[in-house]
């Protein structure tokens, strides 16, 4: 057992670079007689199949703040934060039956694009705006500090170097090629990612069972550690700040899943690109059969380096590697970089190539979508109405690498969090509850106005920030945030509406029919599928 990278690792890491880039390279080049336009770069033509999109929305997905904090989260307070992927699960099977369909409908670029449609051009600019911070200085900077971690933990790179390095690696193709080049990437990432996540659970629990095996290894945590096993925190538990028991499956959660699935740019953007809306909602299908097993991956091994770093004979048997970055309570984020320091020679190149695979695949996603966002809504809105689409191609690639510089520079400064997952959520928790406010009542709800929808979101920001900082212990769980933020927005939205409109429709209100919302018969097992599996494993770890 060695610390650090071998040969065979920096072979196997650098051939996934290169066929990574090889193909991101590949399927951007612009045919023979055609020029690449807006809905080449930011659609990929409208041309991605179903298990393109569903693996695609599970790369764009799972990034550093899965593996390294989730794992983080995992080890600090267990299976509990698996709500987040198994929730998701549902909440995509609800995204693909009831938001696609209009979304699809209306042939959107851009989430912002369908609130100019619904509102205004105002609300539109409003919430495009509130996007961008969120993706540069959260989304960018908070992944690139991640992996820059996880680098600098395993093979002792400088983080600045390895935050500049992983930058320009997804530059290097997303930039150019656009959402075609980050698609097609995404299934060759996913395919890392799930195997490398695999072997790094693998190896904890044989690790953990003194090498007889995963099932055994599986006893032994579950043994060592039951309290980790609870999906449900009691109040007296030290974590239900962060994950306040009942409430997780009845509250706020629903506030970040439907968000971040329904509404957010650089996760629906791939389901906007799609043959057809059937073809999209078999992605979306497939996107939710692979949320149920991320937990296996992300989770499982941070409660593994626990039951680890807990059990004297254990480290005992690591030797001098096992007491290099040991994680602890105050810093359990390097609890899934610890593991990797114990793979075999070959397997470790394998293993931070899904590692890679995952911060990678998620800038370039978040990259891609801040520059649609920023060309379509933003350029061509206010700056030049009549840019050809050689002009918006080439500034959607400038717009992105604008953006990536700022993140690069802020990304050192998050230093010093712990369970960075959490703090990603949190803080986006600030803007989301506003944004679904807007888009559900929006779609739902016919009577909404302009200026209601524009004065709930602006209302929404002193509203999270006041709850987020009074000292009343209800409010002190930010999921409570979120929910009664999203509550409070929604009421504020309807008094308008109705001191507005007196009771009237909307002019822009949506029509909704039931045919809008019929699915096939594949979709509907699969759904029910996915709901009994969830039922099974609430069952198991209540």
């Amino acid at each position: 057992m060695t610390a650090g990278f071998q040969m065979w690792d920096y072979v196997v890491f650098v051939a996934y670079a290169v066929l990574i880039l090889g193909v991101g390279l590949w399927v951007s080049r612009d045919k023979e007689g055609h020029q690449k336009n807006a809905e080449d770069y930011f659609l990929a033509s409208k041309s991605l199949p179903w298990w393109a999109i569903g693996t695609s929305l599970i790369a764009a997905n799972i990034s550093a703040e899965q593996f390294i904090g989730m794992s983080g989260s995992g080890f600090a307070l267990g299976i509990a934060i698996a709500s987040y992927e198994w929730m998701a699960a549902l909440t995509l099977i609800i995204v693909g039956k009831y938001f696609l369909p209009i979304f699809i409908e209306k042939g959107l670029y851009t989430i912002p694009e369908f609130v100019e449609k619904r509102f205004s051009t105002n609300l539109k600019t409003i919430l495009a705006v509130f996007w961008l911070g969120l993706y540069i200085f959260v989304n960018l900077a908070s992944v690139l500090y991640l992996g820059g971690l996880a680098i600098e933990t395993i093979m002792g790179v400088d983080m600045i170097y390895a935050i500049i390095g992983l930058a320009l690696f997804a530059a290097a193709y997303s930039l150019y090629g656009g959402l075609s080049a980050v698609a097609w990437t995404d299934v060759i990432q996913v395919v890392f990612l799930v195997l490398g996540g695999l072997v790094t659970t693998y190896l904890a629990l044989n690790t953990v069972s003194g090498g007889e095996g995963v099932i055994a290894g599986f006893s032994k945590v579950l043994e060592a550690a039951p309290e980790k096993f609870h999906m449900i925190l009691e109040e007296s538990n030290d974590n239900y700040v962060n994950l306040p028991g009942i409430w997780v499956l009845v509250g706020g959660l629903w506030v970040a899943n439907l968000y971040y699935w329904g509404f957010n740019q650089y996760i629906i953007q791939r389901t906007l690109a799609a043959k057809s809306l059937k073809e999209s909602q078999k992605g979306i299908l497939l996107a939710a059969f692979l949320k149920l097993v991320i937990p296996l991956i992300v989770v499982i091994p941070g409660i593994a380096a626990y039951v680890m770093v807990n059990d004297p004979a254990i480290m005992a048997n690591l030797g001098e590697v096992g007491m290099l970055n040991v994680p602890s309570s105050a810093q359990a984020d390097k609890a899934y970089p610890w593991l990797l320091q114990f793979l075999p020679v070959g397997l470790k190149g394998v293993a931070f190539a899904a590692l890679a695979a995952a911060v990678v695949s998620s800038l370039a996603s978040m990259l891609n979508s801040t520059s649609t966002i920023f060309t379509m809504d933003i350029y061509k809105q206010y700056i030049n109405k009549n840019a050809s689409d050689k002009e918006t191609v080439n500034v959607g690639r400038l717009s992105g690498a604008i953006a990536l510089v700022i993140a690069v520079i802020v990304a050192p400064l998050l230093g010093g969090i712990d369970q960075a997952f959490q703090f990603i959520q949190e803080y986006t928790g600030i803007v989301s509850p506003g944004i679904l406010a807007v888009f559900m009542l929006g779609l739902f709800w016919k009577k909404t106005t302009n200026n209601a929808a524009i004065w709930g979101a602006i209302a929404s920001i002193p509203i999270a920030l006041a709850l987020k900082f009074l000292p009343i212990p209800i409010f002190e769980p930010w999921m409570h945030q979120m929910g009664i933020t999203a509550v409070l927005t929604m009421i504020i939205i309807v008094i308008l509406s109705h001191i507005q409109n007196k009771g009237a429709d909307d002019p822009k209100g949506i029509d909704l029919s039931g045919d809008l919302f019929k699915t096939t018969p594949l979709f509907n097992i699969g759904s029910m599928i996915v709901c009994i599996i969830l039922a099974v494993l609430y069952a198991l770890f209540w």
